[in-house]
């Protein structure tokens, strides 16, 4: 088979009483899903043309994902947006690939957070969705009888490349409008009667331990795993998880929407380490160049960025992608993160992965969140400044926590300035907003 479609078509004949989707009021079995898509995809038939891209507003909702994969079904690719963008917006990006077709065998347009820079229109294939598929299942174990967790953004790839893997296999998609009701969280992992997954960036992991950690260890037993990827996950985030779900697989990923699903790490079945991503997967390339920077390969790199030739060359040459990650492998082949490249500090000739200073920072029981920057001394130049979040009703003690930090990093990476705030700045997919911070004294 070549669309995930064909896998819902098939699982609809076969299975067709299966539950395939619910958001805990509504729910649908794969007949039913495969009706609405195939109805929605004759509708869409009138207004498109093959290769048409078409923005549509992402919401977490099952019509939401009929949508998407109608779209596929006529020939269309599909361009999930943030359901809050301005119609101003919304307007500007549908006029803008108006005229443009994409590329035969693309699926999606999907859009990369911007912090680094003006976001850009990644075009993922169809064969790339299966490769992801393929890693997926084959690494962290979708089963027919798993009922996974959507609870991030399903117009991102950590979210929406869930939804594949699931589909394909005939498990069923429960989905959340995010964390920020952690009841109806609860209330997704005691649905039915099989085990359950999710998926979850660094700071809704860290939501989660923060707000009743205790409680998840009532679901040692009913969790069979937790996958975490957009970055690394804390040491001392690894090791909670670890403790609070001894017989959970929990998994780090390394994955970007231009790469693809590329590697992934139970770190609850070896060492919880720092910044490790595990050992490549399947359908995936990965090698590291002489500078340190991580470049992948494979089938479930992206087709290019959408009518940006001149873009799309600057990091995709001779089918591999040149990320701007900086890393290395050890020598049973796992690739080892050490931050991004345009995010290093330079400190006296000394160059700092902003990372690892957060890593260490994390273990420190008074920080709820941080964020490590840049910031100019009229006395000693640059020097790393810790903007740290405390815990509720906790008083950030700062030689303390610069003596945690000095305790486990060299003496020129631990901050020598320290500041209080009420919030870190996040994406909207929780990864740091370092752009947010940039310049800023």
């Amino acid at each position: 088979m070549t669309t995930i479609e064909q896998y819902i078509r098939q699982h609809a004949l076969e299975r067709g009483e299966s539950i395939a989707m619910t958001d805990g009021k509504e729910s649908v079995t794969y007949g039913e899903l495969w009706t609405r898509i195939e109805e929605r995809a004759e509708w869409y038939s009138s207004l498109t043309e093959w290769g048409e891209i078409v923005a549509v507003r992402c919401r977490q909702t099952i019509d939401f994902l009929i949508d998407y994969f109608a779209l596929h079904l006529c020939g269309a690719v599909a361009m999930p947006l943030e359901h809050d963008l301005p119609q101003e917006r919304f307007d500007a990006l549908s006029r803008r690939y108006a005229h443009y077709r994409a590329p035969e065998g693309v699926a999606d347009v999907l859009f990369t957070t911007g912090t680094t820079g003006t976001a850009k229109g990644v075009m993922v294939s169809h064969r790339a969705i299966l490769a992801d598929c393929e890693n997926l299942i084959s690494r962290l174990g979708f089963r027919p009888d798993t009922t996974f967790i959507i609870c991030g953004p399903l117009n991102h790839i950590g979210s929406l490349s869930k939804v594949h893997p699931v589909m394909q296999q005939g498990g069923t998609l429960y989905l959340l409008e995010g964390m920020k009701d952690m009841g109806a969280w609860y209330r997704a992992i005691e649905y039915g009667e099989g085990k359950v997954a999710t998926f979850m960036v660094p700071a809704s992991i860290r939501m989660l331990l923060g707000v009743g950690g205790e409680r998840l260890s009532q679901y040692a037993d009913r969790i069979d795993f937790i996958e975490c990827g957009g970055a690394a996950l804390p040491e001392a985030d690894m090791r909670s998880l670890c403790r609070l779900l001894p017989r959970t697989r929990l998994y780090n990923t390394y994955a970007s929407t231009e790469t693809g699903i590329v590697c992934s790490y139970d770190y609850n079945v070896a060492d919880a380490k720092s910044g490790c991503m595990g050992t490549v997967m399947p359908r995936s390339l990965l090698r590291i160049d002489a500078d340190g920077r991580v470049i992948c390969g494979g089938d479930t790199i992206m087709s290019g960025y959408a009518d940006e030739p001149e873009m799309t060359s600057e990091v995709l040459c001779d089918g591999e992608i040149y990320t701007a990650d900086q890393g290395w492998t050890d020598s049973e082949g796992m690739l080892h993160l050490s931050g991004r490249a345009d995010d290093v500090i330079n400190i006296g000739g000394y160059k700092v992965s902003p990372v690892e200073v957060e890593d260490a920072a994390y273990g420190w029981p008074q920080v709820k969140d941080c964020i490590c920057v840049a910031e100019e001394s009229d006395v000693w130049g640059t020097v790393l400044k810790l903007i740290v979040q405390p815990r509720e009703g906790e008083v950030l003690d700062r030689r303390r926590l610069a003596r945690h930090i000095a305790e486990r990093l060299e003496r020129y990476k631990v901050p020598m300035v320290y500041e209080e705030t009420e919030r870190i700045e996040r994406t909207y997919n929780g990864k740091l907003n370092r752009k947010a911070y940039a310049g800023k004294k």
